[in-house]
């Protein structure tokens, strides 16, 4: 069988680090060319311009475009009979693109329910419950759970629920109070918080699934003889041993779900991350991952997430960003690495694209003023014709720079280098132009990669009327 050959488009000032990074491969199952299409950076070229310039015929079974670039891939595909592809953003992944796995992860699958809990939704107006429960949903939550709050009456529950379940939300109701939980499954509730073993006959009320619980989060037996109660009713169920947190018995309830999942292997469990991800000054997406990834050993398939401190503000989009990742790499027997950034919200695996060695080779041949703003591991570089300049204080630029009063191109530097700082400190990937990536932490605007970017707001400053 004939070897695939491709080829990859490229601008005259990535092409010598492209000519390096596809000679690094060594031995591949394809072969490869390049072309340079005639500009210096090949992001910017259009589709318009490579129909133009690149000669025909194409030579190969697959042309690679650089992953910035805004061409049209279907137009082009049509244009030169061969299939075009966009790459990635940077050429230090390119190797990975190219790599022997094959298309990206499926991250279309999970195996875990997300139960979103509005603590204070007796309190609340439907409404207001509706108003919170809609963006629960399209973080990743499955279940809303309304909690209700100690000696705070809840008249409008049965009228909430419906409302929830007209608008096609899950409900669960968590409540300390056995008639309201009474009223939950007489309204159409999905799910009932949480019931100990005093407390089963709640269950004969209606359809709504009980998720058990012991009576003290030590008393084992309780929890034991409260799933027997659930088998003898023939009612489904879930069961949850209770998540301490730090301190408090955090380690040895790790250990209560792992025996539980010995005792009853068959048995549906719920595990609330709560009182970790909330009770805990730290960033949530690891904390997330980590206890999703116990959750991923153990098939416990349902998640009780509270979002209350600002801390966990992200926390529905994380359990939803973990447990797509664990369920892919479970499904391939492999590590949780390289599925999914969603998580890597502060630091990046892979911060610098370039080296400081390449950084000053590529400077060296820049032949115009205009400014290229780029990050390695020795600092922050500021590069033209004229100046070459390395910082990690985006202030230490400023002798540096010569726009002349250009006040508009002033300020755009200044954002870009302080965000080429803060990039740079925290060990993220930096692109002038391009938005940092924090993950699910804080969502990048959809951008439409056959389109070049609408001209900005410095750019209109300097624009003046015909």
């Amino acid at each position: 069988m004939a070897r695939q050959r491709l080829l990859f488009l490229t601008g005259h000032l990535a092409r010598p680090r492209l000519e390096r990074v596809l000679s690094g491969l060594g031995e591949t199952e394809f072969d490869w060319a390049i072309a340079d299409i005639g500009v210096k950076v090949a992001a910017l070229a259009t589709g318009d311009i490579i129909e133009r310039r690149l000669e025909r015929p194409v030579e190969a079974d697959g042309v690679v475009l650089p992953g910035r670039c805004r061409a049209d891939l279907d137009r082009l595909s049509e244009v030169f009979g061969v299939p075009f592809t966009r790459g990635p953003d940077e050429l230090a992944d390119l190797p990975a693109f190219l790599g022997r796995k094959g298309a990206p992860p499926d991250l279309s699958r999970h195996d875990m329910r997300i139960f979103a809990e509005i603590v204070d939704a007796s309190a609340l107006s439907v409404e207001a419950i509706l108003a919170r429960a809609r963006p629960m949903q399209a973080a990743g939550a499955d279940v809303i759970d309304l909690g209700c709050l100690p000696d705070t009456p809840f008249p409008h529950l049965e009228e909430t629920i419906q409302a929830l379940k007209a608008e096609g939300f899950g409900v669960s109701v968590d409540s300390a109070v056995p008639e309201e939980l009474r009223r939950a499954t007489r309204a159409g509730a999905d799910f009932l918080l949480s019931l100990t073993e005093e407390r089963m006959d709640v269950a004969e009320a209606g359809a709504a699934v009980p998720i058990l619980i012991p009576k003290t989060p030590q008393d084992t037996a309780s929890l034991d003889r409260a799933i027997e109660r659930a088998r003898e009713m023939e009612i489904d169920f879930i069961a949850d041993s209770i998540l301490d947190p730090i301190h408090f018995g955090f380690s040895a309830s790790l250990v209560r779900y792992h025996q539980l999942r010995e005792r009853h292997p068959a048995v549906e469990i719920l595990m609330g991350t709560g009182n970790l991800t909330e009770l805990t000054d730290a960033d949530t997406s690891g904390i997330t991952a980590t206890l999703l990834g116990i959750c991923s050993e153990l098939a416990i398939r349902n998640l009780l997430v509270v979002h209350v401190s600002p801390h966990t503000r992200a926390t529905i989009a994380e359990h939803d960003a973990a447990r797509r990742m664990l369920f892919a790499a479970r499904a391939d027997g492999a590590l949780p690495r390289g599925y999914s950034k969603a998580l890597l919200q502060v630091h990046d695996v892979k911060p610098y694209a370039v080296t400081p060695d390449e950084l000053a080779e590529q400077a060296a041949g820049i032949k115009d003023r205009n400014y290229r703003i780029e990050t390695a591991e020795d600092g922050v570089h500021l590069y033209n014709r004229d100046v070459h300049a390395i910082e990690t204080d985006a202030f230490e630029f400023f002798p540096h720079i010569d726009v002349g009063g250009d006040v508009g191109h002033a300020f755009y530097l200044g954002a870009e280098l302080q965000k080429a700082e803060i990039a740079w400190r925290l060990g993220k990937r930096f692109a002038q132009d391009a938005p940092l990536d924090f993950g699910v932490g804080a969502p990048r605007r959809e951008e439409d990669r056959t389109r070049l970017e609408a001209a900005g707001h410095t750019l209109k400053a300097r624009k003046t009327p015909s």
